[in-house]
C-alpha cells in the first residue's frame, strides 16, 4: 500500500464540517522579538538561531500535509525583530495580508502586540507565561499556547505533595521575574497542602559567572548561603533569570533534592521524550533542522498545529472562526503528551500535562494521579475558572 495511503486515510476521516473554497489559503506568521538578556550559566543552554523557527517549520510541513488533501493552502513567514521594531515588524505582517500571528516574546511585547493587532487580527501567545495576560490583562483576541506560571508551580507542588515531600525551603532570586515565580510557588503550596518552611533572597550582584574560578566560589558560598535553614524535605529555587539555581544540586549545606530552576523542573517538552510516539516526532524535528527540539520550537509548532486543526475543522481561514473554534468544545489536538490538549474558554489558555524532568529522563507528568477536578484533571494546573479575572471571554 501505498505510504500517503494512511495519510490521506486521516485527512477523510477529518469529517470537516464545511468543506473549504478550493484553493482557500490559510496566512499565518511567527514574530520572535528577541530582547537582550544575560548569557545561561551553560553554554549547553545557548539558544540556537533558529529558535521558535524550526518548530514552526515543522508545523508548516505537518499543516501542508493535511491541507493539500482538502483543497488547503498554508502558507508562513518568520520574522525576528528587536523590541523597539516589533510593532512595525507586526504593521508589516497586517499589510501583507497576514492576520494570524505566533508570537514569541516577553509578556510586554506580547500584550503590546495584541493591542496593536486589534480584533481583526488573531494573536498566539507561545512564549509568555506571565499570570496577567490570562487574568487581568487577558485579550479576546490573543489565545495562550504557552503555560502560565501557575501552571508550572502547580506541577511541581502536585509531584512534591505525591511524594510527600510538603516541607518547602524556597530560595528565590531578586529579579522581579523571580518573585513572581515565588508567589506563584507560594500559591501552589497553599493549594495542595504544601509548607514553605523557609524563604531566603539569592542576591545577584552582577559579575562573571562562566569564569575559571566560578565553581570554587559556588562551592563555598552555596553551602554557607543554605546553612541551618529550618527542616525541610526539598529546596525548591525560583530562578527565572538563571543566575544560581543550577548550582544549588550538589552543593547544599544539608542533602536534599532540588526543584523549580534546577534539578526537578517542569517543561513543556524535552529532547529525550520517547513516549507516546514522541520518538517518531523527536526524529522528524531532528532530520529537518538538525538538533533537538526546545521548549519554543514545541511551543510554536504547537500553535501553528492549532491554527491548522481549527482551519481544516471550519473550512475557514478566517481569523475569527479560528479562534471561535479552539475555543468551542469540538477543539482538540494531540500533542504527543498522552492526552490531547484543549483550550480554556474563559480565557483563552490551552490545557496541557506538564513533564517533570532532570533534564535527562522524564521523572514524571503532570496532572498527578489523585488530583482531581469535575471538568478535566489539566485544570488543576493553572488558575481554574472560579478563580479567573479575565472578563474578555466572558468569565
Amino acid at each position: 500500500m501505498s505510504a500517503a495511503w494512511p495519510i490521506l486515510g486521516a485527512a477523510l476521516a477529518l469529517g470537516i464540517a464545511a468543506a473549504p473554497a478550493a484553493g482557500e489559503e490559510v496566512k499565518a506568521a511567527v514574530l520572535r522579538i528577541d530582547s537582550p538578556r544575560d548569557l545561561p550559566i551553560s553554554r549547553l543552554d545557548l539558544p540556537p538561531d533558529d529558535l521558535g523557527f524550526a518548530g514552526a517549520a515543522l508545523a508548516a510541513e505537518d499543516n501542508q500535509t493535511t491541507g493539500r488533501f482538502l483543497g488547503m493552502e498554508f502558507a508562513l513567514e518568520t520574522r525576528a525583530a528587536p523590541p523597539e521594531d516589533a510593532a512595525e515588524a507586526l504593521d508589516t505582517l497586517k499589510a501583507e495580508g497576514i492576520h494570524i500571528v505566533v508570537v514569541l516574546a516577553d509578556a510586554d511585547g506580547t500584550l503590546a502586540l495584541a493591542d496593536r493587532a486589534g480584533p481583526e487580527m488573531l494573536i498566539l501567545n507561545a512564549g509568555a507565561r506571565d499570570e496577567r495576560l490570562r487574568e487581568e490583562d487577558c485579550r479576546a483576541n490573543m489565545l495562550h499556547v504557552a503555560p502560565s506560571r501557575s501552571m508550572m508551580t502547580d506541577a511541581v507542588v502536585q509531584f512534591l505533595v505525591w511524594k510527600k515531600w510538603t516541607r518547602l525551603f524556597l530560595i528565590r532570586g531578586s529579579h522581579p521575574s523571580d518573585e513572581a515565580l515565588a508567589d506563584a510557588y507560594r500559591a501552589s503550596a497553599a493549594k495542595f497542602g504544601a509548607k514553605i518552611a523557609e524563604e531566603r533572597v539569592f542576591e545577584d550582584t552582577g559579575g562573571a559567572r562562566r569564569t575559571d574560578t566560578g565553581h570554587v566560589l559556588v562551592q563555598k558560598q552555596i553551602p554557607v548561603f543554605t546553612q541551618g535553614a529550618e527542616e525541610h524535605d526539598v529546596v525548591l529555587a525560583a530562578d527565572e533569570q538563571d543566575v544560581f539555581a543550577a548550582y544549588l544540586p550538589f552543593h547544599l549545606w544539608e542533602p536534599r533534592p532540588v526543584a523549580g530552576s534546577a534539578g526537578l523542573i517542569p517543561v513543556t517538552w524535552m529532547p529525550a521524550l520517547e513516549a507516546w510516539g514522541a520518538t517518531q516526532f523527536q526524529r522528524r524535528f531532528e532530520r529537518l533542522t538538525g538538533r533537538p527540539m526546545r521548549e519554543e520550537d514545541y511551543q510554536t509548532w504547537l500553535a501553528l498545529r492549532v491554527i491548522g486543526e481549527a482551519a481544516t475543522r471550519t473550512g475557514s481561514a478566517e481569523p475569527s472562526a479560528i479562534r471561535d473554534y479552539a475555543l468551542s468544545d469540538a477543539f482538540e489536538l494531540a500533542a504527543f503528551k498522552g492526552q490531547k490538549v484543549t483550550f480554556r474558554p474563559w480565557n483563552g489558555q490551552l490545557r496541557q500535562p506538564v513533564i517533570l524532568t532532570d533534564r535527562h529522563v522524564m521523572v514524571s507528568v503532570s496532572p498527578q494521579d489523585g488530583f482531581l477536578h469535575q471538568v478535566s484533571p489539566l485544570d488543576t494546573l493553572g488558575r481554574d475558572r472560579p478563580e479567573t479575572a479575565c472578563t474578555a471571554f466572558g468569565g
